[in-house]
């Protein structure tokens, strides 16, 4: 019977090592949700249909934010979200950011019990 040659047994070897080696799967970890709300001092609005309503509109399409609200008058924001996913910092530089930045400006932010 005829031997094999080490160089095709070593090349056989590594390809059933490589076609058995499947990677495994990353686990991915689901967070539960953690609701969050605040409320935060907003100036350079002049109109309550405009420019309230545009601020509460853009905040609410962020992802996770599951509520907006805009109160012209009082001049405050009050957003709910889930702080696993957005943080009070990206709610605030979006609002600080609407129309390229020159028209609104967060003065303060506080957390909502």
């Amino acid at each position: 019977m005829k031997s094999l040659n080490p160089f095709f047994a070593l090349t056989v070897l590594i390809f059933i090592v490589s076609c058995n080696n499947n990677p495994t799967p990353e686990k991915s970890v689901v967070l539960e949700e953690k609701i969050e709300t605040i409320e935060v001092g907003i100036e350079g609005m002049t109109c309550e249909i405009g420019c309230a309503k545009l601020i509460e509109s853009k905040v609410y399409k962020l992802e996770s934010v599951t509520a907006s609200k805009v109160n012209f008058e009082e001049k405050i924001g009050q957003f709910s979200f889930d702080s696993n996913k957005i943080s009070r910092e990206e709610i605030v530089k979006n609002i600080n950011g609407i129309a390229g930045g020159d028209l609104y400006k967060v003065t303060s932010t506080k957390t909502v019990e």
